[in-house]
């Protein structure tokens, strides 16, 4: 319990929780924005729209993906992709995934780390999430169209949570492997301030 007397690790989490809840509600306010009605921006619609992009993304890729495996797909207005003549799955502001990629920047963003080498971690481990994303919405799609439930009945959205934060602890370890890597003489741990 020492661990919760030291003010560099609680900061290092109040700067996570901080960055998480930016991160997360500030997604929320502009997919708000960017939709019709209410507190609607044209411009950010147009421009700033990127839970729309990755929702495109995921669609295209999960066509492709699916494709690759004999099934013909359509898109349809209101981010809908369906097998050719059969079932379907909205990818709806839910599916994105915009949550763990929201944990993962707080994360990496919170440690003390070169700027170059977080805006690599944050990437690659954001397309990491990304493909995982992509693979469940493939295997959905796939499993709808053959009468199939997901493994031991627990629903795709509780897959892509229980595999992304699975990742994204593996991902934490690797991070902090090289986190911890000799720098100009200097270690870090999560949550140390760099002098």
């Amino acid at each position: 319990m020492s661990f919760l007397l030291n003010k560099k690790f609680l900061f290092f989490i109040f700067k996570i929780i901080g960055l998480y809840l930016l991160l997360y509600y500030g997604t929320i306010a502009m997919i708000g924005i960017a939709a019709p009605g209410g507190s609607h921006s044209t411009f950010v619609e147009q421009y700033l729209d990127y839970v729309s992009w990755i929702k495109r993304s995921l669609i295209a890729t999960t066509g492709w993906l699916v494709g690759m495996f004999g099934y013909e797909t359509i898109v349809e207005p209101g981010f809908l992709i369906r097998v050719t003549g059969k079932r379907g799955v909205i990818v709806a502001m839910d599916c994105v995934g915009y949550g763990v990629y929201s944990f993962w920047i707080a994360y990496v963003v919170a440690n003390s780390m070169a700027i170059g080498r977080k805006i690599a971690w944050i990437v690659g481990g954001v397309f990491l999430l990304w493909v995982i994303n992509v693979i469940r919405i493939s295997m959905f799609l796939i499993a709808i169209n053959n009468n199939r439930t997901m493994p031991f009945g627990i629903d795709h959205h509780t897959w892509f949570n229980i595999a992304a934060y699975g990742f994204i602890f593996m991902m934490m370890y690797f991070f902090n492997q090289q986190l911890n890597k000799p720098n100009d003489g200097a270690t870090h741990q999560p949550g140390q301030l760099q002098q």
